[in-house]
């Protein structure tokens, strides 16, 4: 999909912006606190229904506003369709969402219908964080390529929840026989989907990161969560008495993890932070890559502060991949000179953000 119109009320300092983007690349550019990543903030609640800077969606409504609205006309560049999405944000913490005024009570409804991705200065922390934040990498992959995976992730997080709640009221007993095989046969589909997908994606993979880190050697693996030598149904019965000492289950597809080594050392002890940074551009191009090749679906793709810790040619290739990949860019940067390589391009707009007013170039 790409953005044809965006309208945006009441967004921190976006008092009321309207902008129509280019299909390729648009660039936002102006002084810190200006609105630029704001800008990206609201098409962020378009592709995923939540912010990537506040975990309270308060701080983002304006304070003497009610509610945020972020209005877009988007069209399928395969079969030419177009749809008015609509995502309203009210004080209350209620969500509201509409697609060509229909209104949906799903927000995976909508976040199915736009892939959206985001590189940031903080998203190093995907390959230094925890294990959560390269699982959320790969189902956001799993999400839009796989129609099954959102039911299945959703019965195995609901089962899981359940066991859990047994094991920390000491009681799950003759239950856990049931419990523990419901999770198992859930699980183990989950796990099955992941480590697929991460077969496909692997050569999308190692060739962005021979262009972008030709330094190292790579080694990208999955881990389940669990031994898979074993079962998950025996790993589960054999854990049982830890797990209702600790009053939570300690292994299964909850605990997976995408394990990345460079030149055969984990990469978080070897990797400065800005070449985890080029590292995890390589691992969001090669899902907007593999969802082109996939499912003839482009991503809209919002970097924010694109000059942090990256090189002039660096931002210059992976943009230009991203363009290849019919990906629809926002990139955002605080000086004019962090982009000058835009001349190279075509189809691009420029945008001048200042004081919360965003002005066509």
């Amino acid at each position: 999909m790409i953005l044809e119109r965006l309208q945006i009320q009441q967004f921190r300092n976006l008092q009321s912006v309207s902008l129509i983007p280019a299909a390729g690349l648009n660039v936002m550019y102006g002084i810190n606190g200006s609105g630029k990543s704001s800008l990206l903030e609201a098409i962020h609640y378009l592709g995923f229904g939540r912010s990537f800077r506040s975990a309270r969606h308060q701080h983002v409504i304006q304070h003497d506003a009610d509610s945020f609205t972020v209005f877009c006309k988007a069209i399928d560049e395969e079969s030419t369709q177009s749809a008015a999405i609509g995502y309203q944000r009210l004080r209350n913490g209620e969500s509201i969402i509409r697609v060509n005024g229909e209104q949906l009570n799903r927000a995976s409804d909508l976040v199915k219908l736009l892939p959206v991705q985001i590189f940031t200065p903080n998203s190093a922390e995907v390959i230094h964080g925890a294990p959560s934040l390269r699982r959320r990498f790969l189902d956001w992959g799993l999400f839009h390529v796989e129609q099954s995976f959102l039911t299945l992730n959703a019965r195995y997080q609901q089962i899981l929840a359940h066991r859990n709640a047994l094991l920390r009221k000491g009681v799950l007993g003759s239950e856990g026989a049931y419990w523990n095989e419901s999770l198992a046969v859930s699980g183990e589909q989950v796990d099955k989907l992941r480590e697929s997908y991460l077969d496909r994606l692997a050569p999308y993979i190692y060739a962005n990161l021979s262009h972008f880190l030709p330094e190292f050697s790579f080694e990208i693996s999955y881990y389940s969560g669990w031994d898979r030598s074993k079962s998950l149904a025996d790993v589960l019965n054999q854990n049982m008495p830890r797990d209702l000492k600790y009053g939570f289950t300690s292994q299964g597809p909850h605990k997976a993890d995408l394990r990345v080594k460079a030149d055969g050392i984990i990469a978080q002890e070897v990797l400065s932070r800005g070449q985890a940074r080029m590292l995890m551009a390589a691992l969001l191009l090669s899902q907007s890559q593999y969802l082109l090749t996939e499912k003839r679906k482009g991503c809209v793709f919002l970097l924010d502060d694109i000059g942090a810790e990256l090189d002039s040619a660096k931002r210059e290739a992976f943009i230009s991949e991203l363009l290849n990949s019919s990906a629809q860019i926002f990139v955002t940067a605080v000086e004019k000179q962090h982009v000058g390589f835009v001349e190279d391009y075509k189809d691009k707009k420029m945008f001048h953000v200042e004081h919360g007013q965003v002005k066509e170039e």
